[in-house]
């Protein structure tokens, strides 16, 4: 039973971080979230030199083209091992830059009533990170497969 929750469960969390991230992906061709990018790429230490370049959209574009790559091969890789595992790094790397963000852009730690605050829309990148790193190191069919 638990071993069929947690095939469940992975499968679940698999689908969803396919739709998640392609669904931004798309979002990244829309002007607002150009401009919604703008400053946390700019600012960011590896990545600045992209606007040198690209116009604001064409780097919006640049990144919404990889994320909608990334949720492909985490389709892909439901079927296909070797896939699974590049998706798996496509996942953590794609979230390891966002997380990035929270050290690199300027004014984006606040004190809101007393309580520390952040865009919290990042803080959804955590969780993330940690299924990337889960897709590249459990195969659910391993068991089926040595049988």
């Amino acid at each position: 039973m638990l071993k069929a929750l947690s095939r469940i469960g992975y499968f679940i969390a698999y689908a969803g971080i396919a739709i998640i991230v392609i669904w931004i992906g798309v979002y990244k061709f829309t002007p607002t979230e150009a401009a919604a990018i703008k400053p946390l790429v700019s600012n960011h230490f590896l990545l600045f030199w992209l606007y040198d370049i690209l116009n604001d959209q064409g780097v919006s574009n640049l990144f919404g083209v990889i994320e909608i790559i990334t949720g492909i091969l985490i389709i892909l890789g439901f079927y296909f091992k070797v896939i699974r595992i590049i998706a798996g790094i496509c996942i953590v790397i794609t979230f390891l830059f966002t997380l990035s963000f929270l050290f690199t852009t300027p004014g984006i730690w606040k004190v809101v009533d007393g309580v520390g605050h952040i865009d919290f829309f990042m803080l959804k990148d955590l969780p993330m990170l940690g299924l990337g790193l889960i897709y590249i190191a459990v195969d659910p069919f391993r068991e089926k497969r040595r049988r």
